[in-house]
């Protein structure tokens, strides 16, 4: 059902309402639900059975007197074809065959703009995620932020909202220390194994490569940063420390340019200190009187704002404590503007929620309990061949993001041309990628089978959609005709029961936009995707669309058009893309 069909079935009710809560004090709240069993009805409101109580009437009677007044006036007579008690009051409504096929001439004349609102017009909102350290390519919980975090972000600016995709940079501390002695080490002739390569360097070979560029002393630059040319100084940690974070950023970049995902804003850890913000941010709390010395180091009293234990700011050799600089950027990020923060992490951050959140109500800068939102999602497992994937070879330590989507790509993805030094069509893998990752809820575990990914079947999710939008595409070309004419075609003749099948899950799509943005779940996009694909293709196997009945054909033909029109839509949330053959 529509929102503006929905909002005239409440104005109905409201106005049926008016002379039964005539002089109480009551204001009752008509809500429309979809039931259950679709043999109820399309509609169902239990307004009834909220008001019996309160004004000392029997729900069934209220229900019948409600259902009188609405179907007295003639406003009724396009939307409404019959309403029914059910059980101890609840009302269910039948839609007209009209009303049903409305959603196809909605979706011609709206096209790409069909789902969106202005429900966030004016407000703005800052999604934070993958936000790696650079010291290594991004691993595959890094891929299901990516997916997760762009797909959240899309939800937010359909709804009119004014979204910053931002990516923070740890470029400082014990993790950067490492990077550069993990290359210098390099650099100096050692490898992992070797006596002399420390304990705690990173081993993969993008560590070797490092090395290489650096005592050839390269330029690299990432997207946003100033080049950054190789000193080639082996005894110059600080030179091999910024070479290192600009190739690994660069290499980062470049990973997230395969995976389509795309950030407004960059920002630096090392800013944070620069700018005297980590500085500004402990006087504030010291100020504020919600600090401690004990044992040679200052703690804050996190347990008097939710935390299960008071915690170190500032250790005994004067170093901050890892959740002291991220106190600081939600300051800045309070303070750009951002009343609606979100990040996407993994769930190993759980333990740092509660005294980030502590300490920036700590400052009294009237930023709200509960801020910043979070959004954590559990580890993936990737399988092949049947046995889980642990290591790459370039990691070291872990399956890559790239390594995801080039398995993923399969091995018919070269360039058409065939020529050895083509660059591979990626695009299979990265959809793949993209619409496995966010086809579950954040906070459960996540299986990715890359056999699957690679399936031409029904059991490949990403397949059955696009083979869905694919197949519509088959239709419309077999047919010749001119598509602009289809959103003028008379739908009357649409009254099988797969067509209204179809026609009531196109009408979904808004309010499922809606629902997974309050939710923060973009899981359920890849949901009602594959329930569109699955009614699609249950409507084709059952009905001809090219029947010799013109007017019968042209109806069909509009219904498949704005199917094809929903599914890029929903595709194109996602960052995945809508093929035309498969």
């Amino acid at each position: 059902m529509l929102a503006p069909q929905k909002q005239q079935i409440i104005d109905l009710f409201n106005a049926a309402l008016q002379p039964i809560i005539a002089g109480t004090e009551l204001l009752p709240t008509v809500t429309l639900e979809r039931p259950r069993d679709p043999s109820h009805g399309d509609v169902a409101c239990n307004i009834a059975m909220q008001l019996a109580k309160p004004l000392k009437k029997n729900p069934r009677e209220l229900a019948q007197a409600l259902v009188a007044a609405v179907l007295a006036g003639a406003e009724h007579g396009n939307l409404i074809e019959t309403a029914e008690i059910a059980g101890p009051g609840f009302i269910n409504l039948r839609l007209t065959a009209a009303a049903k096929q409305q959603v196809v001439k909605t979706v011609l004349q709206e096209a790409a703009d069909y789902g969106k609102s202005q429900l966030g017009a004016g407000k703005k909102v800052l999604v934070e995620f993958v936000s790696a350290n650079p010291t290594g390519p991004l691993h595959v919980g890094h891929g299901r932020q990516g997916a997760l975090g762009d797909a959240m972000s899309a939800l937010f600016e359909i709804q009119g909202f004014d979204v910053i995709r931002e990516f923070y940079y740890n470029d400082a501390g014990v993790q950067i220390a490492t990077l550069a002695t993990s290359v210098q080490a390099r650099a100096n002739g050692f490898k992992p194994g070797d006596a002399a390569w420390p304990e705690s360097a990173y081993n993969g070979d993008y560590i070797a490569d490092i090395a290489q560029d650096f005592l050839a002393r390269k330029t690299v630059a990432a997207s946003d940063g100033e080049p950054v040319t190789a000193s080639g100084d082996i005894g110059d940690v600080e030179s091999i420390r910024k070479f290192a974070v600009a190739y690994l950023r660069r290499e980062q970049d470049l990973d997230l340019q395969a995976f389509g995902v795309k950030f407004d804003n960059y920002y630096l850890e090392t800013s944070l200190y620069k700018d005297g913000k980590v500085n500004a941010a402990v006087e504030a709390l010291i100020a504020a009187g919600v600090t401690y010395e004990l044992d040679g180091a200052l703690w804050l009293r996190t347990t008097d704002y939710g935390d299960d234990k008071d915690r170190v700011m500032k250790k005994t050799d004067g170093t901050y404590t890892y959740f002291v600089p991220d106190v600081a950027y939600h300051i800045v990020k309070w303070q750009r503007g951002f009343g609606k923060v979100i990040n996407v992490q993994g769930s190993d951050h759980h333990g740092t929620i509660a005294r980030v959140r502590a300490g920036l109500q700590a400052v009294n800068l009237g930023i709200p309990q509960g801020y910043p939102d979070y959004v954590l999602h559990k580890m993936v497992t990737v399988m092949k061949h049947g046995e889980e994937v642990k290591i790459s070879k370039r990691a070291g330590s872990y399956v890559t993001l790239r390594d995801l989507i080039e398995w993923s790509a399969g091995e018919d993805s070269a360039a058409a041309d065939g020529a050895p030094d083509s660059p591979r069509d990626l695009t299979r893998g990265r959809d793949a990628v993209r619409f496995f990752l966010i086809s579950r809820k954040a906070d459960t575990e996540f299986v990715f089978d890359v056999d699957l990914a690679l399936a031409k079947s029904d059991e490949n999710p990403v397949y059955y959609v696009q083979y869905a939008h694919a197949r519509i595409c088959s239709v419309l070309a077999q047919w010749t005709g001119d598509e602009a004419c289809l959103s003028t075609v008379d739908l009357s003749p649409l009254t099988a029961p797969r067509e209204a099948s179809l026609l009531a899950k196109l009408a979904e799509y808004p309010d499922m936009l809606q629902h997974a943005l309050e939710e923060l779940g973009p899981h359920q996009v890849a949901f009602y995707l594959r329930d569109l694909a699955g009614e699609l293709h249950s409507y084709y196997n059952a009905e001809r669309v090219l029947v010799d009945d013109e007017a019968l054909k042209m109806a069909r033909l509009a219904l498949m058009y704005a199917t094809r029109q929903v599914l890029r839509n929903g595709l194109a949330l996602i960052g995945v893309s809508a093929p035309a053959r498969m």
